[in-house]
């Protein structure tokens, strides 16, 4: 069932765009050695975009701490608040539908590791 639900997530729910924007941000962010830890996470998000359903989102306490704290400020003052909010306006137009409530769902998880993704982490379930 998650193999059907992300293939259709990868046509209908605009997975294979989201990819390639995250793929290209993270790409371009990693250009410079001070854009790496966010590059990573852009690229986290990508493969994480790509195939959301059977997967959710965790707490890692290993990597959380001051400095994953400071990164998340700066990724939300640097980006990371309109990324959260784009999601949530598709989450909203998912949402009108029956039959978009699942991709709202996914949206809606995305927009919660999209806001702060810095000592977070993907679990298959």
């Amino acid at each position: 069932m998650r193999l059907i639900a992300n293939i259709l997530w990868i046509i209908l729910g605009g997975g294979i765009i989201l990819f390639f924007e995250y793929l290209i941000g993270g790409m371009l962010l990693c250009i410079t050695i001070i854009g790496i830890p966010f590059g990573l996470q852009k690229l986290k998000l990508a493969v994480f975009v790509l195939a959301p359903f059977g997967q959710k989102v965790a707490d890692n306490y290993a990597a959380s701490g001051c400095l994953a704290v400071l990164f998340n400020v700066l990724w939300i003052l640097l980006g990371g608040f309109w990324i959260a909010i784009t999601h949530l306006v598709f989450a909203l137009i998912y949402a009108i539908t029956i039959i978009g409530l699942p991709f709202a769902k996914q949206h809606i998880k995305l927009a919660s590791l999209a806001i702060a993704p810095f000592g977070r982490t993907m679990v298959t379930k």
